[in-house]
């Protein structure tokens, strides 16, 4: 089994009481069985808190219950995990302990990388001077991949290097991307594309704000300015995105709609940078890592959003 990582995975390092959107408020933390199990057996005033916060449903499955203001029970007033100061890392169930991580799956192949909807992997991500690599992790002896598999990794390469070809404008090297593809993206403006995202489960208020500024926009008028840093930055996130999300098209055979989905990711992050930039005059890399920390909670985060996109994208 071998595991892959992108080139700057090591350098991440949670900002803990730093982070201005933890992921300890407002998402439901799901327990795995093992770490339910451990924390059953943990004594004292934390192992009374857990039991009293700890809800198991009937279908067996258990999370943390959340407080009235949606953080988790165990963060506390510092920002702080009462947890992970009391029991160490090792006390963090699966899902806090993986997260900011996602991983793509192959049959002797495992992908890691990290999402944009943490702060810190975000502001990492797009700061990244050199095109991103592949590098491997671990291997524990060797790779064994499908033939399917095999041609899949070696089209995702020729992606890679036509989104990082750095003679060419992100814009033009994502319209070369769709050519290759032989892929055209649905005829829509930012406007439609802010009125289809207004219709799908929104968590957040600022996002509502953000899309219908979106979609009253002239959007003819309005264009992030070039530059060494913002073309670099807009290159790893669409590099980010096809890592992401091309890979599970062996399972579901939707490559065209997840292709498109990379585009219009891109894109509408474009659209809302642009805005950024009209109203400030200015767009920082801490902007546009802000932009993509909302864009991703709000739809790379939810089945259902993500799964409304691609019937709308296969049209």
């Amino acid at each position: 089994m071998t595991t892959v990582v992108p080139n700057y995975y090591k350098k991440f390092r949670c900002i803990a009481d730093r982070c201005r959107h933890s992921c300890c408020i407002g998402w439901e933390i799901d327990i795995d069985a093992d770490s339910l199990e451990y924390y059953r057996t943990v004594g004292g005033n934390l192992g009374k808190r857990l039991a009293e916060n700890i809800i198991t449903e009937a279908d067996g499955t258990s999370h943390f219950k959340l407080c009235a203001d949606q953080r988790c029970p165990f963060l506390n007033d510092k920002n702080l995990c009462d947890i992970c100061t009391e029991l160490g890392q090792e006390g963090f169930c699966q899902i806090c302990d993986d997260h900011p991580r996602f991983r793509n799956f192959y049959s002797d192949r495992t992908e890691t990388g990290l999402g944009l909807s943490c702060e810190a992997a975000a502001k990492l991500i797009l700061s990244q001077k050199e095109p991103s690599v592949l590098i491997t992790a671990e291997n524990d002896g060797g790779e064994f991949l499908w033939e399917e598999e095999c041609d899949f990794l070696d089209f995702r390469d020729d992606i890679f290097d036509i989104l990082q070809d750095r003679t060419k404008t992100v814009e033009n090297r994502i319209e070369d991307m769709l050519t290759f593809c032989n892929i055209s993206m649905p005829q829509k403006s930012a406007s439609q594309w802010a009125d289809i995202f207004l219709g799908l489960e929104r968590l957040d208020g600022s996002w509502d704000i953000m899309l219908n500024k979106m979609k009253n926009a002239d959007h003819n008028r309005l264009a992030v300015p070039q530059s060494e840093e913002t073309e670099t930055a807009f290159e790893q996130l669409a590099v980010y995105f096809a890592y992401r999300h091309l890979a599970d098209s062996l399972d579901d055979d939707r490559l065209a709609e997840r292709i498109k989905f990379v585009v219009l990711s891109c894109r509408i992050i474009y659209w809302l940078c642009a805005l950024q930039y009209n109203i400030n005059r200015d767009i920082t890399l801490d902007d546009m890592a802000e932009i993509c920390r909302i864009y991703s909670s709000e739809v790379e985060y939810s089945d259902d959003n993500m799964e409304k996109l691609f019937e709308i994208l296969s049209e």
